[in-house]
């Protein structure tokens, strides 16, 4: 490890990795995210219809993703734009989930929604907006869920860790951090995706580190690229937007995938899957080895 971090990231003593826990494997459903298997997380920005999501839940699935995302309450930039369902799209997404299976993952954005959402959601996510809402952290320690955590757009990898500890000290130590792409000066994409973060998460955080290269990227043809970029560099995973029809999304339509565009993607992600399989049977991995320890 390089010495800076170890006093940069070792004071977040819940989240760090240490010789006692150097890995730790996040269960959500039935869904392993950190023990070695690449998870997939999939799904629409926003629940707008009962047959948008069930029509994406399928499809999503038939392509191999391990859990569906959909967002129920979106904080959205815009006070003129779709805000999103609310409960009734808390219900579309436990219908999803009966029908297919696959596990929830959505959106809290205010300590006072957390017991609802936690009723419905396998997994609490904490928007790139919300990673300093500490009130909100706080309650997310008692959820009884755990916390998918999204960088902000503006955090420094401290303070995303930060946060995290914030989660684990509440009492939450089911915590998987995402790298969703920082703001910086270019303009040819949404956000710039800082894929060096995977492996320095990786080294000094016990915690599964995923990537969503939708909102890093902004525009649906980078996805898949960024989506291998990923996988190559040791992330646990993705959480990629996509919707039956980008073009009349509600929101985020530019950076969706279509059916065939994801299923292509997943298919095209194979090769790369076997080369990291193959390095984790045989030796450690080449950027961010798994630990043998669990915590």
């Amino acid at each position: 490890m390089n010495v800076k971090w170890n006093g940069q990231f070792s004071c977040f003593d819940l989240v760090s990795k240490t010789n006692e826990c150097s890995n730790s494997v996040v269960r959500v459903g039935n869904v392993e995210i950190g023990s070695g298997s690449f998870v997939v997380m999939a799904g629409p920005c926003a629940v707008e219809s009962e047959r948008q999501l069930l029509q994406t839940a399928e499809a999503v699935a038939a392509a191999g993703a391990n859990i569906l995302r959909g967002g129920a309450y979106k904080p959205r930039s815009s006070p003129y734009a779709f805000q999103g369902l609310g409960l009734e799209g808390l219900k579309i997404l436990s219908k999803a989930r009966s029908e297919t299976g696959l596990a929830i993952v959505t959106e809290v954005m205010s300590e006072e929604d957390v017991c609802l959402i936690a009723e419905y959601a396998d997994l609490m996510q904490v928007g790139t907006r919300s990673m300093e809402n500490y009130a909100l952290l706080e309650k997310l320690g008692g959820c009884g869920r755990p916390v998918l955590l999204k960088r902000g757009m503006t955090a420094t990898l401290e303070e995303l860790l930060r946060s995290a500890q914030v989660i684990a000290m509440s009492g939450n130590r089911q915590i998987v951090l995402c790298e969703r792409g920082i703001r910086t000066f270019e303009t040819a994409t949404r956000n710039t995706l800082d894929i060096s973060a995977v492996p320095v998460l990786k080294t000094v955080s016990h915690l599964p580190v995923i990537v969503d290269p939708s909102h890093a990227a902004g525009v649906r043809s980078l996805v898949p690229v960024l989506s291998r970029a990923a996988l190559v560099v040791g992330a646990d995973g993705l959480l990629v937007e996509v919707h039956p029809s980008p073009d009349e999304a509600m929101s985020d339509g530019p950076q969706s995938l279509t059916f065939r565009q994801f299923h292509d993607m997943m298919d095209d992600l194979q090769p790369y899957l076997a080369i990291r399989d193959a390095a984790h049977r045989h030796g450690p991995h080449l950027v961010a080895a798994v630990g043998a320890d669990q915590c």
